[in-house]
C-alpha cells in the first residue's frame, strides 16, 4: 500500500512523496520523530486525559448530561489532531500503542455521533447552545477541520475503519447543512477548506470539493459578527481573491490561504493561485519573523502591519509557524519553486523544532525573540497561560500547539522530498531512505546521508535503478554561496537558491555529493523595521542564532566584573561570527557560535533615560559572546535572551 502524506494534490509541477516512500533515518529530523514518539504523543495523551477532554467524548457516547463539560469550545479538535498524529506514527513505525488509540478513540467518536453525522461536546445537549448559534467562536467547523484531516490520514496509512467513517459522515452533514441550499455561512477559525479538499482527493467524492470551494468563495462577505479586533480577526473582511497580504488573526489567515490554494489546484483556478501566491510575497517580504515565525501582535494573536516586527513583543505562534509550513509546502507543490522550500526549512528549524523542551515534555506557544526577564518555571501540574513566562510550559487552558506539533513531526517524511516527470528532488535536507516510482512504474531509491545543518555535505547513494535516465535534484539554500554538485567524482558547480541536478542512467552505488559552507554569519535586518534597527542577527545555515543571559559569565582568568549585562552589549561586526564547541550533553546540538562582544554603554540606572549627548561605550576590547541555536533556548532553566544584539559604532 503506498502511504501518500498529509498534502496529496491531483496536479502541479511536483507530486509529494508519501510516508511509504521516505523514511526518515537519522540526524536532526529523524531524532525529532523519534522524540515525537517516544515523550511528546504519551504526554499530549496524558494530558488531555487529565484535562477531561477526552471524557467530554465519552460522557456524549454514553449520552451524558452536558453539565460538567470541561476544556474550552474547541478542545475537542486537540483530540482530533492527536488522532491525525497517531495515524501518521502507526504508518511510520508501525507502533501497536498508536493503533491501539486510534480504535479506542475510533469507537468512542462512533458512538458519540448523532444520526446526521453532527458530533461536538459543546452544542445541541439540554443546557448547551444550540448547534450551529455560534459560528464566530463556537469553532464547530474549524474541529471538523481537525477530524477529518485525522481521518484523512488514516484513510492513506490503513484504510476503513471507525474512525474513517465517523469522517466521511461529519463531511456529509457539512455538506447538508452548508450547501449551496444550505446554510450561507462559515466558521469564525478557518480550517474546515483544506481538510475538506483532502478528503476529496482521498475518497473522490467532488461534493467535499464543492462545498471547500463554497466556504472559500463566501470569505469577506461579512457573514460573521464583528470582532473586537475588527472582521479581518475571522478573515472576512476582504474576498480571498482581492487580498493584498495576510492580515489578522496569524493562524485563521495561514489556514485559509493553505485551503484556497488547495482549492486552487483542484479546480484549476489559477487566478485564485495567483492572488494567495501574491499574499504569500508581501508576507515574506514585510511581516515575517528572521526565524520565520508569524504574528507581530498578542492582542488578536494577529499580523501587525508591514515591518513591525517587534523582538520581544513576538506572539509568532507555533500554530502560525505550522501553518505556514503547510501553506509553503503547498505552493512549493504548485509551482515547483525551492523558495518555498526553503521558508519552510527555517520556520522547521527554529519555530518547530524551538517549540519543543529537550525531554518533549514542554512546549511554547508564543516564540519570542527577546525575552527581557527570567520568568518563574511554570507549574507543572496546571494548566498555562499562553503569555510566554520564558520557558516551556507542560500543558496550556488552549493547547492547540503540543498537538499540532505532534501531527507535523510525526508526518515529516511526507515533507522531505518530491517527484515530477524528470526524477526525484530533495527539499528537506536530511538522512532518510527514499523508494518510489516515477512515470511508467520505474523503481528507484537512494539513500541520504548527511549531518546537515552542523555540516553542508550531503551524501546520495543510489539504491535502485532500471538502467534507463532518470534526475536527481538537491536544492541548495539561497545562503549557500560556492556550493558544488560531485558527480562520479567529477565537480560541478551548484547555484545558490536553486537545485543542483544530474540526469544519467544511474547504477545502484553510485553516488552524489552536493557540498556548501556552513559558517556562521551575520544578518542585518530591513532598517524600515524599527524595533530591531542599528542591531545585528548571527545566523549559521537554516539556524538562527541567540544569546542567553546564563552564557554571560565571566570567562575563564576574568576579574570581578568583566561580565558583559545582556541588557546593554554590543557586538563587533568586523570580524566574523566563529565556530565553538558546544557543551558536552547539551541540549542544542553539537554547534555553539562566538562573536566579539563589549558592554555598550553605563548600566547606571538614572532619573531619566534620556539625555543630551550620546552615552560614552567603554573603552574596552571585545571579547568572545556565546550564542546557541535559538530552536535550543530555555532549556537550562530561566533566563533573559535575545536575538538581535546592538551593532558597535565607532
Amino acid at each position: 500500500m503506498t502511504m501518500v502524506g498529509p498534502t496529496n494534490p491531483s496536479r502541479g509541477a511536483r507530486r509529494p512523496l508519501g510516508l511509504s516512500e521516505v523514511r526518515l533515518t537519522d540526524g536532526f529530523w529523524a531524532e525529532r520523530q523519534r522524540l515525537t514518539a517516544e515523550a511528546v504523543l504519551p504526554h499530549a495523551t496524558r494530558w488531555i486525559e487529565r484535562a477531561g477532554w477526552v471524557d467530554n467524548v465519552r460522557v456524549l457516547a454514553a449520552r451524558g448530561p452536558a453539565a460538567g463539560r470541561k476544556g474550552r469550545e474547541f478542545s475537542d479538535s486537540e483530540i482530533y489532531k492527536l488522532l491525525e498524529a497517531y495515524s501518521w506514527e502507526a504508518a511510520r513505525s508501525g507502533s501497536a500503542a498508536a493503533h491501539g488509540v486510534i480504535a479506542d478513540w475510533g469507537a468512542m467518536l462512533a458512538a458519540a455521533q448523532a444520526p446526521d453525522g453532527y458530533l461536538n461536546t459543546n452544542f445541541g445537549r439540554p443546557g448547551q447552545a444550540a448547534r450551529y448559534t455560534d459560528l464566530e467562536w463556537g469553532h464547530e467547523l474549524y474541529c471538523y477541520g481537525h477530524m477529518i484531516q485525522a481521518g484523512v490520514a488514516r484513510l492513506r496509512t490503513h484504510g476503513a475503519d471507525d474512525l474513517t467513517q465517523v469522517v466521511c459522515r461529519v463531511a456529509d452533514h457539512i455538506c447538508n447543512e452548508f450547501g449551496a441550499t444550505g446554510r450561507n455561512a462559515v466558521c469564525g477559525h478557518p480550517e474546515v477548506e483544506a481538510a475538506l479538499v483532502e478528503l476529496y482527493r482521498a475518497t473522490g467524492h467532488e461534493r467535499y470539493l464543492a462545498q471547500a470551494r463554497l466556504f472559500v468563495d463566501r470569505r469577506g462577505a461579512g457573514l460573521l459578527g464583528l470582532a473586537p479586533f475588527g472582521r479581518e480577526y475571522f478573515c472576512d473582511h476582504v474576498p480571498v481573491r482581492r487580498a493584498r497580504v495576510f492580515e489578522g488573526h496569524a493562524v485563521r489567515a495561514l489556514y485559509l490561504a493553505a485551503g484556497a490554494v488547495d482549492v486552487a489546484i483542484e479546480t484549476g483556478d489559477d487566478a485564485l493561485l495567483a492572488a494567495v501566491i501574491a499574499q504569500w510575497e508581501r508576507t515574506i517580504a514585510a511581516r515575517t519573523y528572521l526565524t520565520g515565525g508569524m504574528g507581530a501582535r498578542h492582542e488578536g494573536e494577529q499580523f501587525g502591519d508591514d515591518f513591525e516586527l517587534p523582538p520581544d513583543g513576538a506572539y509568532a505562534e507555533t500554530c502560525a509557524g505550522i501553518a505556514s509550513v503547510m501553506l509553503a509546502w503547498r505552493l512549493l507543490l504548485a509551482t515547483g519553486e525551492p523558495r518555498y522550500a526553503e521558508l519552510a526549512e527555517r520556520t522547521l528549524y527554529n519555530v518547530i523544532a524551538g517549540a519543543i523542551a529537550a525531554d518533549g515534555h514542554g512546549f511554547f506557544y508564543v516564540n519570542l525573540l527577546q525575552q527581557r526577564v527570567a520568568g518563574p518555571p511554570p507549574d507543572p501540574d496546571a494548566l498555562s497561560a499562553r503569555a510566554a513566562t520564558g520557558l516551556r510550559a507542560p500543558w496550556f487552558e488552549v493547547s492547540c500547539c503540543p498537538t499540532n506539533l505532534s501531527r507535523i513531526l510525526a508526518s515529516l517524511g511526507g515533507y522531505t522530498a518530491t517527484a515530477d516527470d524528470h526524477g526525484v528532488r530533495l527539499e528537506l535536507l536530511t538522512g532518510a531512505e527514499i523508494r518510489t516510482e516515477l512515470r511508467g512504474g520505474r523503481r528507484v531509491g537512494l539513500r541520504v546521508a548527511t549531518d546537515y545543518p552542523w555540516t553542508g555535505r550531503v551524501r546520495v547513494q543510489i539504491t535502485e535503478t532500471d538502467g534507463a535516465p532518470w534526475q536527481l535534484a538537491l536544492r541548495v539554500p539561497s545562503w549557500a554561496t560556492g556550493a558544488r554538485l560531485l558527480v562520479d567524482g567529477q565537480p560541478r558547480a551548484a547555484a545558490a537558491g536553486q537545485y543542483a541536478q544530474a540526469e544519467q542512467a544511474w547504477r545502484a552505488g553510485d553516488e552524489v555529493i552536493l557540498e556548501f559552507p556552513v559558517a556562521p554569519r551575520w544578518t542585518f535586518p530591513d532598517p524600515r523595521i524599527d524595533a530591531v534597527r542599528g542591531t545585528v542577527a548571527v545566523e549559521r545555515g537554516p539556524v538562527v542564532y541567540c544569546v542567553e543571559s546564563v552564557d554571560l559569565d565571566a570567562g575563564p582568568g576574568a576579574g570581578p566584573g568583566a561580565a558583559i549585562d545582556l541588557a546593554r552589549l554590543a557586538v563587533d561586526t568586523a570580524a566574523p561570527p566563529a565556530d565553538a564547541p558546544a557543551s558536552p550533553g547539551a541540549a542544542f546540538g553539537p554547534q555553539a557560535v562566538t562573536v566579539p562582544a563589549v558592554p555598550a554603554a553605563s548600566g547606571d540606572l538614572r532619573d531619566w533615560p534620556y539625555a543630551l549627548d550620546r552615552p560614552a561605550a567603554p573603552a574596552t576590547a571585545p571579547r568572545p559572546l556565546r550564542l546557541v541555536p535559538f530552536y535550543a533556548r530555555a532549556n537550562r532553566g530561566p533566563a533573559t535572551m535575545r536575538v538581535f544584539l546592538p551593532e558597535r559604532k565607532p
